[in-house]
């Protein structure tokens, strides 16, 4: 970066769908492609799931522990998400994938061995949009 800072990455198991108030995308991305995002990123973590937290972290080759337990996501002024102090424009979500019909019971550790794989979501904010209104 030309500021010489780290970027910093928001990462989550999931996202409130109560804190979108703006125009978003949301795109499946390779695993592959976080992995890259994150090389040199420091990574803010919201990580809710403490029994997929190991895995996924293994996925993606990075600890997704994040710094306080339970932490919340809050909405700043213009509707961004924000963790710790610091706003962000992009969310990466991991979900693990189970097979068909199953799901876990609250509380209990997640076994590795069900965990068929990882979905990656990039959750994107842009700009408010303006749409036009054709003239009568």
């Amino acid at each position: 970066m030309a500021s010489g800072r780290q970027p910093k990455l928001l990462i989550g198991n999931s996202f409130p769908l109560s804190l979108i108030v703006r125009r978003i995308v949301v795109e499946p991305r390779p695993i592959e492609e976080l992995r890259v995002k994150m090389e040199g990123a420091i990574v803010v973590s919201f990580w809710g799931h403490p029994s997929t937290l190991a895995s996924a972290s293994a996925a993606v080759g990075r600890d997704l522990s994040p710094s306080s337990g339970r932490p919340a996501l809050l909405l700043d002024a213009n509707g961004l998400p924000s963790l710790e102090g610091e706003s962000f424009e992009e969310c990466w979500v991991v979900s693990p994938e189970f097979a068909p019909g199953f799901r876990p019971a609250p509380g209990v550790e997640v076994m590795p061995e069900k965990i068929l794989g990882w979905r990656v979501l990039r959750l994107a904010w842009l700009e408010a949009l303006q749409i036009a209104t054709p003239d009568p």
